[in-house]
């Protein structure tokens, strides 16, 4: 029997794919991409209405260059999709209304008038463009390195661009043309000055062009010009002078835009919210370095930023950090970092983001994701009985406690289900190793536990290749645990 996920996982995820093509009413490639971006209880949707020779001649039309999806096995693993009516998306950002809360990023996913439009039409709520600035922007060759896993997707991917290359002329033009396109989309302007008057000028520019809103770019990692981009996001007091001065000098929402190459964003954040910024964007790539060739310039390297799913959970702290410092009541927050299937967007959602936006999945897996985005969220408000998007909005950060007020007098053992176990040994061997010698390992290949030395850290639970442990209820610890 196969493994859902993993077979899945396997599907190069193809450009007009010959599956699909090879079934009259069934579409198995976006049945996979239901599958790889957690909505396996929906895929069946879209391999129900195959026959079992459409599914055969789907599987003899995969390019795959090992071997063929199995989408037979697939489809009859997947359950029946449950018949319900989604909830809307909609939501408000900075007051601005939008169709749902997930953005392009500024980056390299929003740099001209066809990608934008190109990711509208397919359902995205809105876009932040990318960074405007009056610089003359060369770029470098090759900008990109990645950090795969065993299926050749991201786990990091860390990049040396910069701003727009477009013309200051060329770039208003487009945002005058998306706002004309697509009126109920929402479009914002990133913008990065060099001074107070240039931050002024660009800022006035954007508005004239029709955009919803300014998000200023104190954030950038490698500006080849010293004082501009992180070196700015770093230094509280110029963060307030150049977000006090747009603020002033513009009528529609002015959003800062944070680095994480920093101890504290907190602080920062602070001081754009007294100069009266209406939201945060956070958080901007941090700072890393890879070291094979692959992103050499001439055999040079440098330090630039780094994006992709490794850095959710620091981005996530950033939020969370904002949020408890009462910053959220007052600012609205927008999430980035990691974003790459709708549980993602959830959790920045749940810190407190009333909108989300996206780069690396992007670049990735291409604009189609927002289907699958959509989907998810629908469906798990669905599932909770949840009409309006904004009720989820900061639901988790009471949760959150300091570590002193963590209970220390409780523990939950793990649990082994012996029936479901392989008996590959790997929890004994990262107990025995990197634990706490708590579990014992027998001839007949099953895992014991020794109550007397498990501490309930539960690293065999995240080990477990086939999710065979899980756990118990919480009891008072034993004396002397």
């Amino acid at each position: 029997m196969i493994h859902l996920e993993e077979e899945a996982a396997r599907c190069l995820l193809c450009e007009n794919p010959p599956c699909s093509a090879a079934c009259k009413k069934a579409d198995p490639a976006r049945a996979i991409r239901a599958i790889r971006f957690d909505n396996a209880d929906l895929a069946g949707e879209w391999l129900a209405p195959a026959t079992p020779e459409e599914l055969e001649a789907a599987e003899k039309a995969c390019i795959h260059y090992d071997k063929p999806i199995r989408l037979r096995e697939i489809a009859a693993m997947l359950p029946e999709p449950p018949a319900r009516s989604l909830p809307s998306l909609a939501i408000d950002f900075c007051g601005i209304p939008c169709e749902n809360p997930f953005f392009l990023a500024s980056s390299a996913v929003s740099t001209n008038y066809e990608m934008v439009s190109s990711a509208l039409k397919a359902g995205w709520g809105g876009v932040f463009y990318k960074t405007i600035c009056t610089e003359d922007i060369h770029e470098v060759s090759p900008r990109f390195d990645a950090v795969h896993n065993d299926h050749e997707s991201f786990i990091g991917f860390r990049n040396m661009e910069q701003l727009s290359e477009n013309s200051l002329d060329t770039d208003l033009h487009i945002l005058r043309r998306l706002k004309k396109d697509f009126p109920s989309k929402v479009v914002i302007a990133s913008i990065m000055g060099t001074d107070e008057q240039d931050w002024i000028n660009l800022a006035r520019s954007v508005e004239q062009a029709g955009v919803d809103a300014v998000e200023l770019n104190f954030s950038c990692p490698q500006m080849r010009m010293a004082g501009m981009g992180s070196d700015v996001g770093r230094n509280p007091e110029l963060v307030s002078t150049y977000t006090g001065y747009v603020k002033q000098s513009v009528s529609i929402p002015v959003i800062a835009k944070m680095t994480p190459n920093v101890a504290s964003m907190t602080l920062v954040a602070l001081s754009a919210h007294l100069a009266g910024a209406d939201g945060i964007s956070a958080i901007n790539t941090i700072k890393s370095v890879t070291l094979n060739n692959r992103s050499a310039v001439s055999t040079q390297k440098v330090i630039s930023g780094y994006s992709g799913r490794a850095v959710k959970p620091i981005a996530l702290r950033f939020i969370l950090e904002m949020a408890n410092n009462a910053l959220r009541k007052q600012l609205e927050l927008s999430g980035i970092g990691g974003i790459e299937n709708w549980w993602d967007a959830l959790d920045f959602i749940r810190l407190g983001c009333s909108n989300v936006q996206v780069c690396t999945a992007v670049m990735q897996y291409g604009y189609r994701l927002i289907d699958d985005l959509k989907l998810g969220l629908q469906n798990y408000m669905a599932d909770k009985g949840i009409a309006k998007l904004k009720d989820l909005v900061g639901t988790e950060i009471h949760h959150f406690v300091t570590p002193s007020d963590l209970d220390r007098d409780t523990i939950v053992f793990p649990k082994f289900n012996l029936e479901k176990c392989i008996g590959c040994g790997r929890c004994y061997i990262s107990c025995r190793d990197g634990g706490h010698q708590a579990i014992s390992f027998g001839e007949n290949r099953r895992p014991h536990l020794n109550g007397a030395k498990c501490v309930g850290c539960h690293l065999c639970r995240l080990i477990c290749p086939t999710a065979s442990i899980g756990a118990a209820k919480r009891v008072p610890k034993p004396k002397g645990n």
